[in-house]
Parts: structure tokens; sequence; C-alpha cells
């Protein structure tokens, strides 16, 4: 799809991760969630745990944000989520650790994290939420290849990523990662699967890089 890829075809999403909300399924209700936003409600003050800004998957989901409503739209939500006196962990794991422990209630992560820990233990008190699926989706990014601009074996290296693009290598590639398949028409793992169908963010993927150091800034000005 196009906003999985490079605009200028450099490089392709082969496998895709959503950046989602994950909650305790023992002490929130799904219906008290609904927006990235709406996390800067104070009934989540001291019930937060995220990672800081200097974290890469959080740079692209502001920078994405950004890309899709303004500057000034993202910075009144973080500084909602920085009032809400977040418990900062350095670890998507360790975030999905401290939810079930009950250290904080929800979060927010990659979902191939918490199919990792489902994996083996199914009974893990977390479930992944799907936000803004009335506005503009689930973040998403991806992880990608291209080829190297001097590369010795050019046509070699383009005929490997055609692979992957192929649906017996996308359902072995998402099948072992937990992440999503690139490729529409592959199913993902069973455990994706009972989490069921959500809207993802239609902006490109390479609005993250393209916004990443506004996302940092604008962080810094909010105290994230």
């Amino acid at each position: 799809p196009a906003h999985l890829r490079d605009p200028q075809n450099r490089w392709f999403g082969l496998a895709v991760r959503a950046r989602t909300i994950m909650y305790s399924t023992e002490r929130v209700k799904p219906a008290e969630l609904s927006t990235y936003a709406a996390l800067a409600d104070p009934r989540w003050k001291d019930r937060l745990c995220l990672r800081t800004s200097t974290n890469t998957y959080n740079q692209s989901l502001l920078g994405a944000a950004i890309k899709q409503d303004g500057e000034a739209a993202v910075e009144k939500m973080v500084r909602g989520w920085v009032a809400n006196n977040p418990k900062y962990i350095n670890g998507d794991t360790q975030i999905l650790e401290a939810i079930a422990a009950g250290q904080c209630d929800a979060g927010i992560t990659n979902t191939y994290y918490l199919a990792r820990l489902l994996s083996k233990n199914p009974a893990f008190p977390v479930a992944p939420f799907w936000p803004d699926q009335q506005g503009h989706g689930v973040h998403v990014n991806v992880s990608g290849a291209g080829v190297t601009a001097h590369a010795r074996h050019r046509e070699q290296a383009i005929q490997f990523l055609e692979f992957l693009s192929t649906p017996e290598a996308q359902a072995t590639l998402a099948g072992a990662s937990f992440e999503y398949p690139a490729n529409p028409a592959v199913e993902p793992h069973s455990i994706l699967q009972k989490w069921g169908r959500f809207k993802p963010q239609s902006v490109g993927v390479a609005a993250a890089g393209e916004f990443q150091a506004a996302a940092v800034k604008l962080a810094d000005r909010a105290g994230y």
C-alpha cells in the first residue's frame, strides 16, 4: 500500500505494527477509552505508563499526529499527558508488565510486544484498544527495507524485496515477528486476528521522519 512506502520508492514497508493504547482487563473497561488525546483527561491521573519522548516510537507517533492535526493540537495533548503524572518506563514490554502488575492502568505500546507476551501466557491481563476510530485512526509504523545506493548486487536485492512482498514470505515474516503483514491480502498471526480489525492512520509513515525534529522540539516544550 502507498502509505507504507517511501513516496520516492527508496524503501518499502514489509511488516506493520500499531502503536496503540493498552489497558488492564481487570481495572479498565474499553468504554472508558476513546482517543490518544483523551488520555489527557484527569481521570487518567497517576494511572498511565509511558515511554519518554526520546523513544523513536513515540517520536513517530507525535510526528504523524503533527502532520494530521498541527503542532498546537498535539502540544495540548502532550501537555495533558504530562499533567496526569505518568510513570515513565523505558521499554514497551516493561510497560505491559507494569500494567499487569497494577502499577498503572493504561499505556501506549506497539502491538507485537503484547502478542509476544500472550504467546507465552494467554491469560496475561492486558488488551489493546484501537483509538481514534472515528477520526484519523491508529498510528502505525513499519519494518521495512531498501536497496543501498552503491549495492553491488542491485537486481538480486530488488528480487529479494519483491519476494518478501509475496503472500508466502509475508505470512512467514509477520508470523514470526507478531507484526501485521504489509500485504493486505495476507492474514496476520492468530493472536492478532483475535483483536479484530482496526482503522489505521492513512497518513504515510514517511511523515514520522518528516516531522521527527518537530516532534522532539514539541515534546521538550511540553515537558515530556
